[in-house]
C-alpha cells in the first residue's frame, strides 16, 4: 500500500511540473478518491500526504550547514525555486508575504525556506541578495547545495526539476520546477501544500486556522 500511495502522490504533484517557469494545473484526485487539493474548494488540510518531506541537508544563504532538524520547533513553508526565475518565483513568494500580511492578529507566519533548484548559480551570496527583496516574507532564508544535495532535497518532496537550455538568452538557460509551497509543521511532517490556484486569501485562511490549532 505504501509504494502504491507514494506513487499515487508522486503523480499527482507532477501535475503541478512547470514548463518555461510558468504556472501549471493543481492536482486532481485519482480514481481510487486519494486525497486532492481541489483548488480552493477543498478544504487546505485535505493535502497533508505523510509520505511528502524528509531530510535534508543544505548552505543557508549565511553560508551555515543546515537540516531540518534547525527548522523543528516551528511551522515552515517551503518552496522550491530559484533567482533566475523571470515571474512564477517572485509572484509567488510576493503572494505569501501577501497572505502573512493578512493573518489574524497573534498569529505569527511560519518560517519560510526558498530552496534553490539552481545551484549552479544561486550561492549563499546569491541568495543572501535575493532574499531581502522587499515584498518578500522577511523571515524568507534561502538555502542552497550541491546538485547532489539539492536533488536530494528535491526528492523527499516528491518535486521535480530540470535545466531547460536557451541559447539565444543571455541567462543561457533556464529551470523548469514544480512549483507548490508545502506547509510541514513543528516535527517537520507535511500538514498541506498550495498550488497556484491558491490566493493570497485561500492561503492566509488556511494558514490562519492551522496556526491557531
Amino acid at each position: 500500500m505504501m509504494i502504491r500511495s507514494i506513487a499515487t502522490s508522486s503523480a499527482l504533484l507532477a501535475a503541478a511540473l512547470l514548463s518555461g517557469c510558468s504556472p501549471a494545473s493543481a492536482p486532481e484526485a485519482d480514481s481510487a478518491g486519494a486525497p486532492k487539493s481541489g483548488g480552493v474548494q477543498a478544504s487546505c488540510l485535505s493535502r497533508a500526504y505523510p509520505e511528502i518531506g524528509g531530510p535534508i541537508s543544505l548552505m543557508s544563504d549565511s553560508g551555515e550547514r543546515v537540516t531540518e532538524e534547525d527548522f523543528k520547533g516551528h511551522p515552515t513553508l517551503i518552496y522550491f525555486g530559484f533567482t533566475y526565475c523571470p515571474d512564477v518565483c517572485p509572484m509567488t513568494l510576493v503572494n505569501v508575504e501577501r497572505a502573512y500580511e493578512m493573518l489574524p492578529e497573534g498569529v505569527e507566519p511560519p518560517q519560510t525556506l526558498l530552496i534553490s533548484v539552481d545551484p549552479e548559480r544561486d550561492t549563499p551570496d546569491v541568495l543572501a541578495s535575493y532574499v531581502k527583496a522587499p515584498r518578500f516574507p522577511k523571515n524568507l532564508v534561502g538555502l542552497t547545495g550541491t546538485p547532489e544535495e539539492v536533488r536530494a532535497a528535491a526528492d523527499e518532496f516528491l518535486s521535480d526539476y530540470s535545466r531547460v537550455e536557451q541559447s539565444d538568452s543571455q541567462s543561457e538557460y533556464t529551470m523548469d520546477h514544480t512549483s507548490l509551497l508545502y506547509l510541514m509543521d513543528e516535527e517537520w511532517q507535511l500538514k498541506t501544500f498550495f498550488t497556484h490556484e491558491d490566493t493570497a486569501e485561500t492561503i492566509s485562511a488556511c494558514l490562519g486556522e492551522i496556526l491557531q490549532d
